[in-house]
């Protein structure tokens, strides 16, 4: 009689056997941790970078001097400052870094949720022409004369919502493309927007406007105002709240519209509100600081990495990681080089390049 032995597999703990690879689990830091890490580096970038500049602050009276004008004096640790200092602080310094801040937050929340919409990893607002569309709307309101930091976000919204749109039907409708297929249309959006750009800048502005409008569309915080950074800061933390809601609807796109009708989600209405809200804070961005690069790209990624691809947590880490990000890129361009200034947009096309590459190649392996 013939006796069959059945091998029994090796109890978590025992050593392998015979070559036998046992396959590691990577334990994820919990996502609450990792938030709470994040705002803590969020509100220490915020006061550490205040501080870079020509002049001699100390940290305890950037954070006196906001206390101060948020109305918490009596939490204020230090003595006022100076007249000068406190201006420098309040109006100079302060709004640059929230401004930085808020265009890190739309950029890198834009690029997660274009990335689950069209159900491809390279999708970012830079890549698929989006800022290159609200760009072109932005200039053509500056150059009609229409004034204001509201109609100047309403040309780059205009701009962003048709460029996004061109993308989609060029796209066959919004249907899930190869990556390169998004790509390389998203270029062609971006080019041609560009090239309305660069006519519009040519037949309408003399010498020195053409230039300050190029400098600024290379993306630049230089011109932070309070006037303009409110209004950019509250449209962009509304944006970033309203795509939270969408979080079990980008989870679900993951597994194609089809499976995505069949556990309950409006696709169509989805799609539509999110594109909205994504031009929507794509166009605050551009309006505020010209077209900067790659921050969608690079940062959701970065943090898939570390919290898994659920949105629920995505979102708001990508968020915050963003707006630490985009803070010290600026650090960097205004103090790198001092007295001269680069653009920030450049400092991310240097970073965001190479990551591209990288990422491609994943995908094309």
């Amino acid at each position: 009689m013939t006796t069959t032995s059945h091998t029994t597999p090796a109890r978590t703990g025992t050593p392998p056997t015979g070559g036998e690879k046992v396959p590691v689990r990577r334990r994820r830091v919990p996502a609450v941790v990792l938030l709470l890490l994040a705002v803590a580096g969020l509100l220490v970038s915020v006061v550490t970078a205040t501080l870079f500049g020509s002049a001699d602050i100390q940290a305890l009276d950037v954070v006196s001097t906001i206390l101060r004008h948020t109305g918490l004096e009596s939490l204020a640790p230090t003595p006022p400052l100076p007249g000068l200092h406190d201006a420098l602080i309040w109006q100079s310094r302060f709004p640059r870094v929230l401004l930085a801040a808020a265009v890190g937050m739309a950029l890198a929340v834009s690029g997660a949720v274009l990335q689950a919409v069209t159900r491809n990893p390279l999708a970012d607002p830079y890549l698929l022409g989006v800022s290159s569309g609200a760009s072109t709307g932005a200039v053509a309101v500056l150059l009609l004369g229409i004034g204001g930091s509201i109609s100047l976000s309403t040309g780059a919204f205009a701009g962003g919502l048709v460029s996004f749109a061109v993308l989609l039907v060029l796209l066959g409708g919004g249907r899930v493309a190869s990556p390169s297929r998004v790509v390389l249309t998203g270029v062609l959006v971006s080019q041609f927007f560009a090239a309305v750009t660069s006519v519009i800048l040519m037949v309408s502005g003399d010498a020195n406007s053409t230039r300050g409008f190029t400098y600024w569309l290379l993306g630049t915080f230089a011109g932070a105002r309070w006037e303009g950074v409110a209004v950019t800061v509250v449209v962009i933390l509304a944006g970033v709240a309203a795509v939270q809601f969408f979080a079990p609807a980008l989870d679900a796109f993951t597994f194609g519209w089809d499976s995505a009708e069949a556990l309950g989600v409006n696709v169509t209405a989805a799609r539509v509100w999110l594109m909205v809200l994504t031009s929507v804070m794509t166009a605050a961005a551009v309006a505020a600081s010209g077209a900067i690069g790659f921050i969608g790209l690079l940062v959701p990624h970065a943090v898939r990495i570390l919290a898994g691809p659920t949105h629920r947590s995505l979102l708001p880490l990508s968020a915050i990681v963003g707006a630490v990000f985009l803070i010290w890129v600026d650090v960097f361009a205004r103090t790198a080089f001092s007295p001269h200034e680069l653009p920030a947009g450049v400092i991310t096309a240097l970073l965001g390049a190479p990551a591209f590459a990288l990422v491609l190649k994943r995908l094309e392996s």
